[in-house]
């Protein structure tokens, strides 16, 4: 058959081979979490077995979610390749924009027409996996605070953005590939290096406040400790925000952000105890008299945040994702339900601070730039290899396209199907550096004299996201950019303050 050549049947079958393997890894993990059923020996002092029992049952439900949208996903993309999905969807762009009164020589704006097709369809048939995994698994183990109202409120201003933004970058990746002649990929990388540094700013200060209310850190000791910590380590902090994690999630999370002398911190509420969320809480009614009597009305439900959780073993961020099949067992379902949602306890501020320590860390030893400098280098690279396949008539009749080879597509194919072994490869080996990264970002906090306060922030962390603390060493030398808690605190249990 003429349709099947070259490229798409080695593609496929990586896709393929690479799902099985990767279900492998994830029934390895789903074993370890169906085996291990009593608390480490080492964590029996800081984590109770009712918090153990809760995080492993939730675990167990993401890892059966995740085993079938994984493998849902895949017969997708196979089903898609094998009808053609992607001819068509170009033949249906080009019929809109007939239809609108341009003809085929606009490609630019068939081009959009196609990733406004591609990106409706797509989010549509996502739609009811994001619906599950909130509605379902979140809810049962009490992490979800969103209501129906405002999910859908939150989807629709993410859909907004996404046909708004996305295709403009791809237009702007067009154009310098189509102008830039035989070295197009110097003016397209640099194009989409600005495109990054302006995302970095963008996200955080005008998307983000979107989707969370971001509040300034009321004065008192935990900002003034803040405050200290960062002049100590000469780090130029602006402001310090709490957002409103909580009227999405339960999930706690830090993180800093900006570029130069105008770095700012985030705090998530859930990352903190009831005292310190009570403060933000009163600093809030301070300023708006009227909020505790409009929340009243409004009751529990408004939620205002789409963001996203991550998926790793970080301060407050639960991370295992797995995909076997088995479902919990009789025993383990009879207590999925109210009675394993977490006891949120939240950290204190020494606590707060040593997580603080460990991320501030990475900024005064360059993590973030060195990630940075290699997503950029391996940037040029694609697009300096895509110069080779872009212009082979192979690349674009395999899959289908007979009478034209639009850029678009070419770049599609080329990035998310040719250059997929590759991205496995980049991905084990980045995974190995980060946990390197997050080793001496704690070491740093421990040279800081925290060593031991890091060590309670993040059990008390594991019991408030339910991450499983340990994990089985393949999948996670494969899936966990950080160390597992249980080899974390191990460590930390041994380091000592340098002179």
């Amino acid at each position: 058959m003429q349709y099947f050549e070259d490229y798409f049947w080695p593609c496929l079958t990586f896709l393929w081979a690479w799902h099985v393997w990767d279900a492998y890894l994830a029934y390895r993990q789903r074993g370890l979490y169906r085996a291990v059923k009593t608390v480490p020996a080492e964590l029996r002092n800081s984590l109770d077995q009712e918090t153990f029992d809760k995080s492993r049952l939730y675990q167990l439900d993401r890892s059966t979610f995740a085993f079938y949208h994984e493998l849902y996903s895949q017969c997708e993309v196979t089903l898609f390749l094998l009808c053609g999905a992607f001819p068509w969807l170009w033949r249906c762009a080009g019929r809109l924009s007939q239809y609108i009164g341009y003809n085929e020589e606009y490609e630019m704006l068939q081009s959009v027409m196609f990733m406004l097709l591609a990106l409706l369809l797509g989010d549509v048939l996502e739609l009811p996996w994001l619906v599950y995994q909130t509605f379902v698994i979140e809810e049962r183990h009490g992490f979800n605070k969103q209501t129906v109202r405002f999910f859908i409120w939150d989807q629709l201003k993410s859909l907004v953005l996404q046909l708004v933004l996305n295709p403009l970058v791809m237009v702007g990746m067009i154009f310098f590939i189509e102008w830039g002649g035989d070295h197009f990929y110097y003016y397209t990388w640099l194009f989409l290096f600005v495109v990054t540094m302006a995302w970095m700013t963008i996200f955080p200060t005008f998307i983000q406040p979107m989707f969370d209310t971001y509040t300034p850190l009321p004065s008192g000791d935990l900002k003034t400790a803040i405050q200290q910590l960062a002049a100590t380590l000469h780090f130029p902090l602006k402001k310090v925000f709490v957002v409103d994690g909580s009227t999405r999630s339960n999930h706690s999370n830090a993180y800093f952000y900006g570029f130069w002398n105008n770095k700012r911190i985030v705090l998530f509420d859930t990352l903190l105890d009831e005292k310190l969320r009570q403060e933000v809480e009163d600093s809030k009614k301070e300023k708006d008299p009227k909020k505790e009597e409009e929340e009243e009305d409004k009751g529990k439900g408004d939620v205002v945040s789409p963001s996203e959780e991550k998926q790793d073993t970080d301060e407050g961020e639960v991370l295992t994702e797995d995909k076997p099949e088995d479902e919990a067992s009789p025993e383990d379902k009879k207590h999925s339900t109210d009675s394993s949602k977490p006891k949120k306890q939240g950290c204190n501020e020494e606590e707060i601070l040593a997580v603080l320590a460990h991320e501030l860390g990475h900024w005064k030893m360059s993590h973030t730039l060195q990630l940075l400098v290699i997503v950029q280098v391996n940037m040029f690279l694609l697009l300096y290899v895509f110069s080779y396949f872009m212009e082979q008539d192979l690349v674009y009749t395999s899959f289908g396209f007979y009478d034209s080879r639009p850029t678009i597509i070419g770049v599609i194919l080329v990035f998310q199907f040719i250059f997929t072994p590759y991205y496995q490869v980049l991905s084990f080996l980045i995974t190995q550096f980060t946990r390197r990264l997050e080793y001496q970002a704690d070491q740093f906090a421990a040279d800081l004299d925290k060593a031991d306060t890091l060590r309670e922030a993040l059990t008390k962390l594991i019991k408030d996201n339910l991450a499983f603390p340990i994990a089985d060493p393949l999948y996670s030398m494969f899936h966990h950019s950080h160390p597992t808690h249980l080899e974390r605190v191990r460590v930390l249990a041994t380091s000592k303050k340098k002179d």
